[in-house]
């Protein structure tokens, strides 16, 4: 009698799926991925090559749904530093024009 994994999360491409993994693992719920081979051996991430599925046991389902719904969405934003990050802040620029 085998107990068969659950699908919680799928994406295109592991770098979404390793961030689900992690969150999941660092909550204590043991998780792992399943993709076709040749996707990731190639990099091919079109026609369902690139899928990555993240598996959890039955009994982890419900945690690990609620964990990763709470993550952030992707916005589609890029993401930058702040202007102080960036380079020379306000108090800089005024000590240089001073």
């Amino acid at each position: 009698m085998s107990i068969e994994p659950v699908v919680v999360y799928t994406s295109q491409g592991p770098l979404e799926a390793e961030v689900a993994l992690s969150k999941l693992r660092s909550e204590g719920i043991p998780a792992y991925p399943r993709y076709e081979a040749i996707g990731r051996t190639l990099g091919l991430t079109i026609d369902g090559l690139g899928l990555v599925e993240v598996l959890v046991a039955p009994e982890d389902e419900v945690r690990a749904r609620e964990i990763l719904e709470a993550l952030p969405e992707d916005s589609g934003e890029d993401w930058s530093l702040p202007d102080e990050a960036e380079g020379d802040s306000e108090e800089d620029e005024e000590e240089e024009q001073g």
